[in-house]
């Protein structure tokens, strides 16, 4: 039985995720995990895309072309968010950034996919105060009337309980109501 040699994408792969990654780049176990299910990924829809076994894929296969229809795959076929498609495309940059300094003849495939866009997400709102805006707030309350130590009452409550200040407002105008009877 012949057995052959790895391929430009199996010592590629090998090396960047067997010492590039966790040894020269120190990056956390989360993320090489995180890469890796990327290229596992990405490597099963180019075999299945091209009509064949994950193992006879070499480098020229991931073309820029063949990235975006990765992406795109991921998007629409699989259902990932913008952010889960970047993130994607950020391991995929990584490991071309690699390819880049590793291999000089493949420097060209380099750019090109480099050169593949991340996709502009949403930025989402900023849902929390920081110490010091709490601080800001609560010390705009006058607290020497009535009024005043009720809202610095309730706004501490909110601030301290966080997400569960939701069910504080059930009662919240009803305990504070200014239409009871004064003893």
């Amino acid at each position: 039985m012949k057995t052959s040699s790895p391929n430009a994408l199996a010592r590629t792969v090998r090396a960047f995720f067997g010492e590039y990654l966790p040894e020269l780049r120190g990056l956390s176990r989360h993320t090489v995990l995180s890469y890796r299910d990327t290229f596992t990924l990405l490597l099963r829809f180019l075999a299945q895309s091209r009509h064949c076994d994950v193992v006879t894929l070499d480098l020229e296969a991931i073309s820029p072309e063949a990235v975006l229809t990765f992406l795109n795959h991921v998007e629409q076929d699989r259902h990932n968010k913008t952010s889960s498609r970047n993130v994607r495309l950020a391991a995929i940059h990584a490991f071309f950034r690699y390819v880049a300094t590793h291999a000089p003849e493949r420097l060209e495939q380099a750019q090109r996919i480099l050169g593949v866009p991340f996709k502009r997400t949403q930025t989402q709102s900023i849902d929390y105060l920081e110490e010091d805006e709490i601080r800001a707030v609560l010390g705009c309350i006058n607290r020497t009337t009535r009024a005043g130590c009720r809202d610095y009452a309730l706004l501490a409550l909110f601030f301290n309980t966080g997400p569960e200040s939701r069910r504080s407002w059930i009662w919240a105008p009803v305990s504070c109501s200014s239409n009871r009877r004064r003893r």
